[in-house]
């Protein structure tokens, strides 16, 4: 599913994250590509490892830590250290690709499944033209551009797109998460039950139907995940 997640970072979060990298020493983004993506990838990258990639790794996930519907969205096992990209200039684009399926955790011998990709803007939208993130899907092609701090998720093994930045630079950090739960069909049936459970306790915590229906949830998690 696509999900978009409003207002993951604070204003405070934001604005260090951009006073960090002004000083950033952007590489070529085809470092970490695989074969397939570097041919049609075009972009800037935060060097992975560092200070201040490091500092900025951790603003992030602390963000995504306390936020209940990413974890209700995503029910993550592994979440690879997020990076961080900037689209400018002549490195302004990223053709159309699918990410790859296995990941290397740095620095460790651990792999990762991509499940989920994950991508946080740090740029307004206003602040450049174009950059949207372009999803293939049986309805044709889907648009994103969100505001600062905003974030999109949606399965890795969709075909998907940078369109070009023709004016100001796009700044954000894309990551990858292994769910426990496989299945993209499952993963959404779980959400949405969690959803409506978390509304049926606002209006009558103690109901019969909360405790039935919380029971089912649970169980249908433990039936399907794989920790």
């Amino acid at each position: 599913m696509l999900l978009t997640l409003p207002d993951m970072l604070t204003a405070d979060e934001l604005r260090r994250i951009r006073e960090i990298l002004r000083g950033a020493a952007w590489v070529d983004g085809r470092e970490t590509a695989g074969f397939q993506a570097a041919a049609v990838k075009n972009n800037q990258q935060l060097a992975p490892r560092g200070d201040m990639a490091r500092a900025l790794q951790g603003i992030v996930l602390a963000a995504l830590s306390r936020h209940p519907t990413f974890f209700s969205a995503v029910l993550p096992k592994r979440v690879l250290p997020p990076m961080f990209n900037r689209y400018a200039g002549d490195a302004n684009t990223y053709g159309d690709h699918v990410d790859q399926a296995i990941r290397f955790v740095p620095d460790s011998n651990q792999r990762l499944r991509t499940d989920i990709s994950c991508t946080l803007f740090f740029s307004a939208p206003e602040e450049y033209d174009g950059g949207e993130l372009v999803m293939e899907d049986a309805f044709g092609g889907r648009r994103v551009k969100l505001p600062a701090g905003h974030l999109v998720l949606y399965p890795s093994t969709t075909v998907h797109r940078v369109e070009p930045v023709t004016r100001g630079e796009r700044l954000a950090s894309f990551f990858w998460i292994e769910s426990m739960v496989r299945s993209t069909e499952q993963r959404r049936l779980l959400y949405d039950l969690d959803m409506a459970l978390m509304k049926l306790r606002e209006r009558d915590p103690d109901s019969d139907v909360s405790v039935t229906l919380s029971g089912t949830y649970h169980n249908l998690l433990r039936l399907w995940a794989d920790t």
